[in-house]
């Protein structure tokens, strides 16, 4: 179904579907030069136009690749630093940044001089990289491999250096170096992105640290989660019973606070300068330690970069319970992953189905499954609406389930709006996965 509200001529339309705004911007532009031509126009007319778009917008997409390409090397890059800052790393992590460092090579190249360098100190042979898959050579990535296998004492014109770089190996594995020790918990920047496999938890149970990065400065007065102007927060918002979780908001200039106590709005940016003194602040420790209730079964930390690193450096505080994860990669991903999480809630003395819902596209249309229930789109409803059908085996309705109330759970569920299909099909399944035929009306 189109989004009628959206404009493609406008960029905050874009920015609004996750592009950065200079894309966004120069997305607008070309929909601008090149508008589609309204229905009555020809069919050859419309078909030009849309050609002319695609020509202009090339430049445009172009751009982009180069931009997440770059994006991507420094991410790489910077996440391999971290690792072998941390005591994670490997000795060939530490070697694609050398070859970064002293040779200025980009990622995959880097990643060739790690090859020839790990080979070098381990006594292995010249190898250099081949052939892709569609029999392409790249040279640069061979000549940086020979460049790594040469700084790490290989000598292609010797007869024997293979046998001496052999013995070499052997003697430094004889005494290992030491290794960094590993943590006895995980830091929640090692936490799992929130999966549906989970049992569901009281709101009253569950525990959430958001990053604040955006507050609204103007309305009345109100909660810090309905000030702020986060994706996170609006899905926290739309969600019932959401707010009955202890919410906790890391905010650079006031520490750990706790979003329900909050009545004035603020704006503000976490710097690293900052981070690093909110890392070491045994007053930020405390505010969290005050914030912890004594029972939480569910953590999920919405957080990145600095923000993550100051929950890392505090992680001790959060208690060890059933269910630890964070969002992860993209702000689309991360927004993906708090609705995950938001779904797993329920309201106390609320029976709700857990286990993993196996989605699959038919002909038919979107279908979920989850145990022996099937939840599939049947079509539209009368008058007006949507139709879920909940079946126990092909063409089989689930008759006769009742909730721990003993309210009988109809097989038939009609919505009103089909994009919320996917999010009304698990929460029916997960109704009926909780429901019981011991009490079947006579």
């Amino acid at each position: 179904m189109q989004d009628t509200a959206f404009d493609p001529a406008d960029a905050a339309c874009w920015i609004a579907h996750g592009h950065r705004p200079d894309h966004a911007a120069l997305i607008a532009a070309a929909w601008r030069d090149f508008p589609d031509l309204p229905p009555s126009a020809p069919l050859a007319d419309r078909m030009a136009r849309s050609r002319e778009r695609i020509v202009a917008m090339r430049p445009v997409h172009e751009q982009m690749r180069l931009d997440c390409a770059r994006e991507q090397e420094a991410t790489n890059f910077a996440f391999t630093e971290g690792q072998v800052r941390a005591g994670r790393g490997s000795s060939q992590d530490a070697a694609i940044l050398a070859g970064h460092a002293r040779y200025g090579y980009d990622w995959l190249r880097s990643v060739g001089y790690g090859w020839g360098w790990y080979a070098a100190q381990a006594g292995g042979d010249f190898h250099p990289p081949g052939a892709d898959l569609r029999g392409i050579v790249c040279e640069a990535a061979r000549t940086a491999y020979t460049q790594g296998f040469a700084d790490g004492g290989g000598r292609r014109d010797d007869l024997f250096d293979t046998t001496r770089r052999r013995f070499a190996a052997a003697g430094r594995s004889v005494a290992p170096a030491p290794v960094a020790a590993t943590p006895a918990r995980p830091l929640p920047s090692d936490w799992p992105q929130p999966g549906d496999a989970h049992r569901s938890a009281a709101w009253s149970r569950r525990l959430l640290i958001l990053a604040t990065t955006d507050v609204r400065m103007e309305g009345p007065p109100a909660p810090a989660i309905e000030l702020l102007e986060d994706p996170i927060a609006a899905a926290i918002r739309a969600t019932p019973g959401a707010t009955g979780a202890r919410i906790v908001l890391l905010s650079a200039a006031h520490g750990f606070i706790d979003a329900a106590a909050v009545r004035a709005p603020w704006i503000e940016a976490m710097t690293p300068a900052r981070a690093d003194e909110l890392v070491t602040s045994v007053a930020t420790r405390a505010q969290l330690a005050a914030l912890i209730p004594g029972e939480i079964d569910d953590i999920l930390v919405a957080a990145q970069g600095d923000y993550l690193r100051v929950v890392d450096a505090h992680a001790r505080i959060l208690p060890l319970c059933r269910v630890m994860e964070r969002t992860r990669n993209t702000p689309l991903q991360q927004r993906a992953h708090c609705r995950t999480w938001l779904a797993r809630g329920r309201d106390a003395g609320e029976n709700v189905g857990a286990g993993h819902i196996r989605w699959s596209k038919v002909i038919h249309g979107l279908t979920g499954k989850l145990g022996e229930f099937t939840a599939r789109y049947g079509g539209k409803a009368t008058p007006r609406g949507h139709r879920i059908v909940i079946e126990i085996a092909p063409g089989v309705a689930a008759t006769g389930y009742v909730d721990a109330a003993g309210i009988p759970l109809a097989p038939v569920v009609v919505i009103s709006n089909k994009t919320h299909l996917r999010v009304e099909m698990a929460r029916a399944l997960r109704s009926f996965a909780a429901a019981t035929r011991l009490a079947i009306a006579a």
